[in-house]
C-alpha cells in the first residue's frame, strides 16, 4: 500500500486538470471522449445530463459526509478498499480492469479522492477524468503523456506502507 505523507499532501491540492465552476460547462468538452468520474456528486451531476461514465469510481460520501446517490445505471460493479489519503493495490488493480473493461461502477471501502493518479496511468490517451474540487467545481484532466508524466511524479510522493496493510 502507498501512503502520501502528511508533509507532501499539500501538493495534491491544485487541480490535476483544468477548473470549471459548473458541470454545464464541461458537457461540451466530453464530445466524442472516453469520460470516467471520480466522486459522488461528479457522477450524479453528470449522469443527470444524461452521460454514463465508462468508469465511476465512488465511496458513498461527499466531504466525509455520507451520501445516497449511488448510481444505478451500472450492472457491473466491483468494490476496492482505500484507506484516506493511501493507495492500495486492490484500488489500482480495480483501475486497470475496469479500464481494460469499462462499464463498471468502482465502490471505494474508504477514500477515492486520489484514484485520480493511477486512473490518469491506466487510461488510454485521449480519455477524460472529471472530479470534482469540493466548494470550487469540477475539474477536467484529459488523458494526455504529459497528465501521465504528471501522475507518474506525483506517485514518486507516496511512500510504501506496509503497516497499513489490509489483514487477511
Amino acid at each position: 500500500m502507498l501512503l502520501l505523507p502528511e508533509g507532501r499532501r499539500h501538493l495534491f491540492r491544485t487541480p490535476f486538470g483544468t477548473l470549471y465552476p459548473e458541470i454545464d460547462q464541461v458537457i461540451p468538452l466530453l464530445r466524442d471522449a472516453t469520460v470516467y468520474t471520480v466522486g459522488d456528486v461528479v457522477t450524479y451531476h453528470l449522469i443527470q445530463k444524461g452521460i454514463v461514465p465508462a468508469i465511476a469510481i465512488i465511496d458513498g460520501h461527499t466531504m466525509r459526509i455520507p451520501c445516497n446517490r449511488s448510481p444505478a445505471v451500472y450492472r457491473r460493479r466491483r468494490s476496492a478498499w482505500n484507506p484516506p489519503g493511501t493507495l492500495t493495490e486492490e484500488l489500482m488493480d480495480a483501475l486497470e480492469c475496469a479500464v481494460a473493461d469499462p462499464g463498471v461502477l468502482i465502490f471505494v471501502e474508504g477514500e477515492e479522492d486520489l484514484a485520480v493518479i493511477p486512473l490518469v496511468l491506466s487510461a488510454p490517451e485521449g480519455a477524460v477524468i472529471l472530479y470534482g474540487q469540493p466548494g470550487e467545481g469540477v475539474v477536467l484532466c484529459r488523458v494526455t503523456e504529459a497528465a501521465k508524466e504528471q501522475a507518474r511524479i506525483l506517485l514518486s510522493y507516496f511512500v510504501e506502507d506496509t503497516k497499513g496493510a489490509r489483514q487477511a
